[in-house]
């Protein structure tokens, strides 16, 4: 750490980077607001910045279980899936487009199912 203190070596913005990814960097702090003596907010922030490799050196790989990070699979499970949707899509505005008279009769058919 003594390198970036001395101001005669010049660093590139690459060079701290990976320097950050590397090693990690943590920032913490806490923000509150009160209104005469009463707390109204508090919000803590932690923050980690390293890289995936580096996480998982220290025990963090939380993004593999979150369903919100993770992509689905993609191949031949997805596809058909994808074209029963589309199927009963498409059986659902034919319907809806049929006359009135057959629409309606159709729709009471569906909802006795």
């Amino acid at each position: 750490m003594p390198e970036f203190v001395n101001p005669t070596r010049t660093h590139g913005l690459v060079d701290i980077l990976d320097r950050v990814l590397d090693k990690g960097l943590v920032i913490a702090g806490d923000i509150k607001i009160n209104l005469a003596n009463v707390e109204l907010l508090t919000i803590q922030v932690r923050l980690l910045v390293c890289s995936i490799d580096k996480a998982e050196q220290i025990g963090l790989n939380w993004w593999r279980n979150d369903p919100r990070l993770s992509m689905p699979a993609t191949g031949a499970a997805a596809i058909p899936d994808l074209d029963a949707r589309l199927t009963r899509i498409e059986q659902q505005l034919t319907r809806l487009a049929q006359p009135t008279g057959s629409a309606s009769e159709s729709v009471s058919k569906s909802s006795r199912k």
